[in-house]
């Protein structure tokens, strides 16, 4: 985005996202969560963007709410997408600004979003479905309900004996599709080295974020017997670096990185270090999914199942169907302004 525009007018609110059951991962609950929402307007044209927040580093609505009000008098003056990187670290309130940025930037340009970013023809995009923690009945259950899906992600908490009879269930119940596995940091070595050779056997193709954010040394000497993904332990570009040698894949995630412009930097020097890239989602509607659904077409795995979860989604929203999620830019990112 080039020098700042005329004057814009900032609306912040936070609304519930009201869910059809809670989901639980190691340590944390997910019930009926809030988000927040940016919209932008110079009169003419309406910028949106949603944000989830990260809430094991207490990046709350109500603290994304604060913050962007802090800012005000800064955002209304006509800040930019670059300005906003100084501005605010990285987290749910720049995540949420800098999707409203991208939007309103794309309308004043005549333009769509995917164009500004380079990309002239984004294409369908093999998701992940998600499966809760649970016992592993219902999560074989769960993969079995999930009838489309050709990529499946399960939640494991660190019980190592319970997750791998949860992994053995659902690859008994779903031999066909890709499956993957997310432990939020419910590892340690120990555990780590029993856990790994049933995931083998499973064939299991991605194990995720298995120890602590802080104790990534953990890994070293571990045998990749499969890949291994980094999520909480990377927020943003300053932490792509340290990933080389203890991790094979980057998981980013705008909420937590600060929006779609670092995103887009994330996985370019991902790949310059030999990394590949992953997008995910810390659950959302549709407008928090179309930003990152354009920095998915740079991604080996995808990750954006958000709107399942939800009882009710924007229309129009993102598309599931035979194991894919599509997403027009009449959802987010269109050349003309929408009534928002």
């Amino acid at each position: 985005m080039g020098p700042a525009h005329s004057r814009i007018e900032l609306d912040v609110r936070n609304e519930p996202l009201r869910m059809k059951a809670p989901f639980r991962i190691t340590g944390y609950m997910f019930q009926d969560p809030l988000a927040t929402l940016v919209t932008l307007r110079d009169g003419a044209h309406v910028g949106r963007g949603e944000a989830s927040g990260v809430y094991y580093l207490q990046d709350t609505p109500a603290a994304m709410l604060a913050t962007l009000e802090s800012h005000r008098d800064a955002i209304e003056a006509g800040i930019d997408r670059q300005a906003l990187r100084t501005l605010l670290p990285p987290g749910g309130a720049r995540n949420a600004l800098d999707c409203a940025l991208w939007e309103l930037e794309s309308r004043r340009a005549g333009s769509t979003v995917w164009q500004l970013a380079g990309i002239n023809s984004p294409k369908p995009l093999l998701t992940t479905f998600t499966v809760g923690a649970d016992t592993p009945e219902v999560m074989a259950a769960g993969a079995r309900n999930y009838a489309q899906a050709r990529a499946i992600k399960l939640k494991l908490t660190g019980e190592v004996d319970l997750d791998i009879a949860r992994v053995r269930a659902v690859r008994a119940e779903r031999p066909d599709v890709w499956l993957g596995v997310d432990a939020n940091q419910g590892y340690v070595i120990d555990t780590l080295q029993r856990l790994l050779p049933a995931l083998v056997d499973a064939r299991v193709a991605l194990l995720e974020q298995p120890c602590a954010r802080g104790r990534e040394a953990e890994l070293d000497g571990i045998d990749h017997v499969i890949p291994i993904a980094a999520d909480e332990s990377v927020q943003g570009l300053d932490e792509v670096e340290a990933l080389v040698g203890r991790f094979d894949v980057v998981n980013i995630k705008l909420d937590k990185c600060g929006g779609l412009t670092e995103g887009l930097l994330i996985a370019e020097r991902a790949r310059a270090l030999g990394l590949k890239v992953m997008v995910g989602n810390m659950l959302g509607t549709s407008w928090a999914m179309a930003p990152a659904f354009v920095l998915g077409q740079q991604c080996d795995v995808v990750d954006l199942d958000g709107p399942l979860f939800l009882a009710s989604d924007h229309v129009p929203g993102v598309v599931y169907a035979d194991g894919m999620v599509s997403c027009d830019d009449a959802v987010w990112g269109s050349r003309t302004s929408a009534a928002a």
